[in-house]
């Protein structure tokens, strides 16, 4: 799909680093196709060590004759990017950007007429391959560029198509839901601690258990509610366990967070 393909990067940073390994581990590209611009000489340095990509300072540079530009940048640099970036499209390229709250439009109208553009919302995980990241395609991209985007964030986890106007949940959702659960597994391992667990076993154990249930929800095969229900027993220890997150409201307070981190992100879009 990317075979004979130029892709030019910018932003080198964790994520960016981690879709570069992700399409050179599953064989989408070659190294020597990709460039990669970022400002820090040091991080330009381990990713052509690591990769054997080209790197360089300049963003323009970087996207010459690029086929695919990826964008990873923060959203408050996104607009001087573009800036810098207006004019240097070639006329093939399909943009592909990763920003939080930065809409296809915004991108659109800064990088000219009839520019491709896909956003998507990844999260955390895909620096070990197991990330989950939704992709709204803007007003010019094709079917084809879908398919492309999906490949290559298929390539650090799980990949799905959405609206744009769902854009802010899903970073409300899968964006923001690893920092949720480093918290719950937190608070797992610290109750294990203070029942008498040791903190190495404890920790362990609760991020384990939280892998080995989402695993078993990605199945497919059974609600979360009913895969819930195969571990509680009438009157054991689980149904006394639900009992007090119930009564503390977790449901309530996850949705909360959702909630709240949605609304952020349409504020940071200046969509409020």
């Amino acid at each position: 799909m990317l075979a004979g393909k130029k892709i030019g990067v910018v932003g080198g940073g964790k994520m960016g680093g981690a879709l570069v390994a992700g399409m050179l581990s599953r064989g989408l590209m070659k190294a020597s196709a990709v460039t990669v611009a970022d400002k820090d000489e040091n991080r330009r340095r381990e990713l052509a060590r690591a990769y054997g990509v080209k790197v360089t300072a300049d963003n323009r540079k970087a996207i010459q004759k690029a086929d695919l530009v990826l964008l990873a940048v923060k959203p408050q640099n996104m607009a001087e990017v573009l800036a810098q970036l207006k004019g240097a499209l070639a006329p093939q390229a399909l943009v592909i950007s990763i920003a939080a709250g930065i809409d296809a439009a915004f991108i659109e109208e800064r990088l000219g007429t009839g520019v491709r553009v896909v956003r998507v919302m990844p999260n955390m995980p895909a620096l070990i391959g197991e990330g989950a990241a939704a992709l709204a395609t803007g007003a010019e991209a094709t079917a084809g560029d879908l398919r492309v985007a999906l490949a290559i964030f298929a390539a650090v986890g799980v990949a799905v198509e959405v609206k744009e106007s769902s854009m802010d949940a899903v970073t409300g959702l899968s964006g923001s839901g690893p920092g949720y659960a480093f918290l719950i597994i937190e608070a797992l391992a610290d109750a294990g601690v203070r029942m008498g667990l040791t903190r190495d076993v404890a920790l362990k154990l609760a991020a384990q258990s939280l892998l080995g249930a989402a695993k078993l929800c990605l199945m497919g095969e059974k609600h979360p509610a009913e895969l819930r229900d195969m571990v509680t027993s009438p009157g054991g220890t689980t149904l006394a366990g639900l009992k007090a997150l119930e009564d503390g409201k977790l449901r309530a307070s996850l949705m909360a967070a959702v909630e709240a981190a949605t609304l952020r992100s349409a504020e940071l879009g200046g969509r409020k």
